[in-house]
Order: C-alpha cells, then sequence, then structure tokens
C-alpha cells in the first residue's frame, strides 16, 4: 500500500468533513468505508477525529461550533490544496476574484491554512505544510480518489484556478454531453471540473469521490445506513463507475471505482 510524505503543489491534500454529529458521522462513515479514528483534543469540548485506513490518516471530522452555525457554514467536505506559502496564495486568489473567507493562521506546527471562496461561490481551502503533509493515502480503498468542482460558469473557474495554482485544463467530451475537465498539475491530473445543469439550484461546490473496492455494493451499503441517493451508479466506460450520494447528516459525497485496464 502506497503511502506519501509529501504532496506536490496544488495537489488536494487534505479532505474534512464539517458536521453537527460527530457521533453519527463517525458511525456512518466507519461502517462504509471501514475507517478508525485517532482523536486530537483542541480545547475544551472540541475534538479533531483523523479518519484511518490501517494506521494511515486519509481525512478528517470536526463539529461545527456555534460561532460557525451563526456564520452560516454548512455540514459539507471541504477540500484543502497544497501550497508554497498561504498569505502569498491569498492574494492571488483576490486579484483573481476570490474572497478570503477565514485565516490566514498557523496550526501550531503542523503548516498554515486559509478558506478561500472562488468567483463562482465555491469554497475551498489552502495548505501550507509545516510538520503536516496531509493524507498518507491516495487512490487507496478508503481513501481520497478524485475532488471535482461542480460548475455554475466553467470558463470563469478556469481562469481563475489555472491562475491561481498553475493548474492546466484539459477538456474532454463528457458521455454525458458537453465536456469533462480535468485539472493537470506538475505530476499529474489534480482533479476535475463539470458544468451544473442550468436550474440546478445548488452553489458550485467541491465534490469529495472516496475510493472503493465496489462502487455499487458500497452504495447498496450507504443506502441502508441511511444515504440518500444523487446519483445512482454510473460507469464511465473505461475509466470509473461512480455514485453520488448524502450521507445521513446531510453531507454530500461520492463513491468511486476506477475500471480495470
Amino acid at each position: 500500500m502506497p503511502t506519501f510524505t509529501q504532496h506536490a503543489l496544488g495537489t488536494f491534500c487534505w479532505p474534512e468533513c464539517a458536521t453537527t454529529d460527530a457521533l453519527a458521522s463517525k458511525k456512518f462513515y466507519s461502517d462504509l468505508m471501514g475507517w478508525t479514528w485517532k482523536e486530537n483534543p483542541m480545547g475544551p469540548g472540541m475534538t479533531y477525529y483523523i479518519a484511518m485506513v490501517k494506521d494511515q490518516g486519509v481525512g478528517a471530522m470536526y463539529v461545527l461550533d456555534d460561532h460557525m452555525k451563526k456564520l452560516g457554514v454548512p455540514q459539507h467536505w471541504g477540500s484543502y490544496v497544497s501550497v508554497a506559502n498561504v498569505d502569498e496564495t491569498i492574494v492571488k486568489a483576490k486579484s483573481l476574484g476570490g474572497e478570503l473567507l477565514m485565516g490566514p493562521h498557523d496550526v501550531g506546527d503542523l503548516g498554515r491554512s486559509a478558506v478561500l471562496r472562488d468567483p463562482i461561490g465555491a469554497t475551498f481551502s489552502v495548505w501550507q505544510a509545516k510538520t503536516h503533509h496531509g493524507i498518507d493515502l491516495i487512490g487507496e480503498p478508503g481513501s481520497l480518489g478524485w475532488t471535482q468542482l461542480n460548475a455554475s460558469d466553467p470558463d470563469k473557474a478556469k481562469a481563475f484556478y489555472t491562475g491561481l495554482f498553475g493548474w492546466k485544463a484539459e477538456d474532454m467530451p463528457n458521455p454525458g454531453g458537453g465536456s469533462y475537465t480535468t485539472w493537470v498539475k506538475s505530476d499529474g491530473g489534480a482533479g476535475g471540473m463539470m458544468p451544473m445543469p442550468p436550474g440546478t439550484g445548488a452553489p458550485s461546490h467541491w465534490l469529495v469521490y472516496w475510493t472503493v473496492d465496489d462502487a455499487r455494493a458500497a452504495h447498496a451499503k450507504a443506502e441502508a445506513l441511511g444515504a440518500k441517493t444523487f446519483v445512482a451508479p454510473t460507469d464511465i466506460p473505461g475509466m470509473v463507475t461512480f455514485t453520488v450520494l448524502q450521507d445521513p447528516q446531510g453531507v454530500m459525497f461520492a463513491l468511486m471505482t476506477p475500471m480495470k485496464r
């Protein structure tokens, strides 16, 4: 099982779930993904939960506090992108039409972070690693497989993210119509983007895909555990089987199984 001790700049390096019910969320993902949890106290009544696969960190979870709820922070899976310098990234994001929502702040000696919003309304975070590089596994069962921007304005998003992270945007025909964009960084694919159908009603957002051995079986298990289906298991021939769901606490996520070639 390959592990990572550092991530190339522009990599989605840390998925993080914000929930209102840690016990329920932990149980759901433990039952579905087989995760165990490492608990890190963050102060009085606060705990940061690290999701583990065979002693390897694959993401995290925390409980939204009253202040965050008042600010309107929803339950969600958030995504951190690895950068060389958080403060410089903030300045650049603002020059490209982005907005700083939170930070920057240091997380002890682990790293420095900030939360940003892009010009089409999607929220993401940036991470400048110090002693903590991010997730240890990528693409293995139980770990992050892909991160996708569901975009209300793909052209505006392309200008922002290529300018901010230096990603290249490569388009290919989408089997469902239109085109699908792959974000490409120095060492390969960074993630993807697809246009949101007109009248969707949801804001632009980044969607986290988790790798599983069998997307159809995992989808059935997720439904049995109380998840709601938004996209039934779907094959993209020669590439992947995926499904999009909402967990019992209302958080959107996706599951994927790469097809053998």
